[in-house]
Formats: C-alpha cells, sequence, structure tokens
C-alpha cells in the first residue's frame, strides 16, 4: 500500500488495516524515508506544501530511488504469497509505475493517480493487471486526462466517480463515502481475482 504525500499517516494506517482484515497481509513503506522518515501529516494547507516539498525531493533522487524501497516491499509481502498493490494520489503514481517496472507483483490498483495522466506516463506498459479510479470532480487530474488514460491504455480498468481528488480519505472534506465504497468493492474483487 503506497501513502500520498501525507507520509503513513493515520489513514493510510486505516486503509491498511481494512486491507488486513479483509485477509491480505498489508504493507504500508514509508515512501519518503530516504529524505525524511515518521512523516504522519494531515491535511491542512501547510502539510499539504510540506508533503509537496518531500515528494519533489524523493522524486529527484537518483533513478531508481523510491522504486528500490518499493520493490523491497515487495519482495517482503511476496513470503506471504501474491502480491498485489494499491496507491493513493502520489501513491497511485509509484504504483503505475511499480505496475510495469517491479518483479513479483501480480495486480495493482491506483486511487487518483497524481501524475499518472500527463507526460510519458500514459505510455507505460504494465505488466500485470491494472484497476484505476478517478474523480470526474479532480481539480489535480483533469476529467479528459483521466478519459484519455483510458483510451491509450485499454487494457487497464478505469472507473469514473462523481468525486474530488482524495474521495478515498474520510478525513478530508472531499470525502465520498459512495464513490469510496464503490471503489473499494471494486479493488477487493480485482485483487481476489488476481491474487487468488
Amino acid at each position: 500500500m503506497l501513502q500520498e504525500i501525507f507520509g503513513v499517516n493515520s489513514h493510510i494506517r486505516a486503509v491498511a488495516d481494512g486491507y488486513a482484515e479483509a485477509g491480505y497481509l498489508a504493507v504500508a513503506p514509508e515512501t519518503f524515508a530516504r529524505v525524511r522518515s515518521d512523516v504522519d501529516f494531515g491535511y491542512t494547507p501547510d502539510e499539504i506544501r510540506q508533503g509537496a516539498a518531500l515528494k519533489a525531493e524523493v522524486e529527484a533522487l537518483p533513478a531508481p530511488g523510491v522504486l528500490q524501497d518499493i520493490q523491497a516491499a515487495v519482495l517482503f509481502a511476496a513470503r506471504a504469497g501474491k502480491v498485489g498493490m494499491v496507491g493513493y494520489c502520489w501513491g497511485g503514481l509509484l504504483t503505475w509505475r511499480a505496475a510495469e517496472k517491479l518483479d513479483g507483483l501480480s495486480a495493482a490498483v491506483t486511487y487518483y493517480g497524481g501524475g499518472m495522466t500527463v507526460g510519458d506516463e500514459p505510455s507505460r506498459r504494465p505488466r500485470v493487471p491494472v484497476m484505476s479510479h478517478f474523480g470526474i470532480k479532480d481539480p489535480h487530474i483533469p476529467v479528459d486526462g483521466a478519459r484519455r488514460f483510458g483510451q491509450l491504455q485499454p487494457q487497464v480498468e478505469v472507473h469514473l466517480y462523481e468525486a474530488d481528488h482524495g474521495f478515498n480519505c474520510d478525513q478530508r472534506g472531499s470525502f465520498n463515502a459512495g464513490a469510496a465504497k464503490t471503489a473499494l468493492e471494486r479493488s477487493l474483487f480485482h485483487f481476489k481475482k488476481y491474487l487468488a
């Protein structure tokens, strides 16, 4: 499970607990660890700025950078069986990259993957089945970009929701209970299908 720019905070820990309750080994690596550990931000404007700055630092690291940490988490989780990865916002982008580059994955799910729909990202070729969730009211990922992503990636199961960015996080004003519930049901079905 890959975090947003807020670290492995209470929301990510709660989501990990939910996947554990569904019967999965849930691992949430600190993807900021190469620049700062124990990041646990909330959702204030200042914390958003701090998280964005940390993301920029991590993204500026020489390759493979954070992907080697994610690969280590995948290899750890693989001891328990097939591995699925789910990521939120920046974690969604990292999950998208991992689906193409990392060994040991069997399925991936992205939620409002920031950056997935722009630049060279839509041209990636994932090696595992991917499901992606986007909100059509997301100001950070225009719906036209999400639709174009789906056209460029016909093998990716793309779902659009009447929701905003961060619709899965019940600690944010953009939380959309209906969209979150439907996306989780679809994600669990995706993992059941490909991790069995």
